[in-house]
């Protein structure tokens, strides 16, 4: 069984946690975010270190969960979250504009993303896009989104991937 739940959490300088009751705010030199915590979990902080303890077997898993959930708050409040997607095929193009992702992609109408609140993107090429914000499930899901457009196909190789992200190849059809 995972022992995540043990594992403390160290709080970089800058970074405020403020515990009320079942709710817990970070606040940074990024932004604040907030979580309401599960009932069996208890955070405690000694200077600035958080620990994290359950009442039952029951909440054991949630205490793993609840400390992962703080850890990226805490990173995210002081460095942030970032996920940068490469475009592949001719013709494919993407610019950001405020609060919004003009897309190309070989369809037959651009593709125009409103970003969600609290995430911005970058385009430093024509064909990268970075996507950056505090909240990491909504940095990933808003990467996640722009992907889906026009997911990375296996015989071109052709479409929207992450940087990191490798595309096994298929070799085309024979006579």
């Amino acid at each position: 069984m995972s022992r995540v739940a043990n594992n403390p959490v160290q709080l970089p300088s800058g970074v405020e946690v403020k515990l009320d009751g079942n709710d817990l705010t970070v606040k940074g030199s990024k932004g604040s975010l907030a979580l309401s915590l599960y009932e069996g979990v208890q955070v405690s902080q000694d200077d600035n270190v958080l620990t994290f303890t359950y009442d039952s077997d029951k909440s054991k898993p949630m205490a793993g969960t609840t400390r992962a959930l703080v850890n990226n708050m805490v990173l995210g409040v002081s460095e942030g979250w970032e996920k940068k997607l490469v475009l592949n095929g001719v013709g494919y193009r993407a610019k950001a504009d405020g609060k919004s992702v003009n897309l190309t992609l070989g369809l037959s109408h651009p593709v125009d993303y409103k970003l969600p609140e609290g995430v911005t993107a970058e385009t430093p090429t024509q064909t990268e896009i970075v996507v950056k914000g505090i909240d990491k499930q909504a940095v990933g899901q808003a990467a996640a989104v722009i992907r889906s457009f026009r997911p990375p196909e296996p015989y071109k190789g052709k479409g929207v991937r992450y940087a990191d992200e490798y595309v096994r190849r298929k070799e085309a059809k024979k006579k």
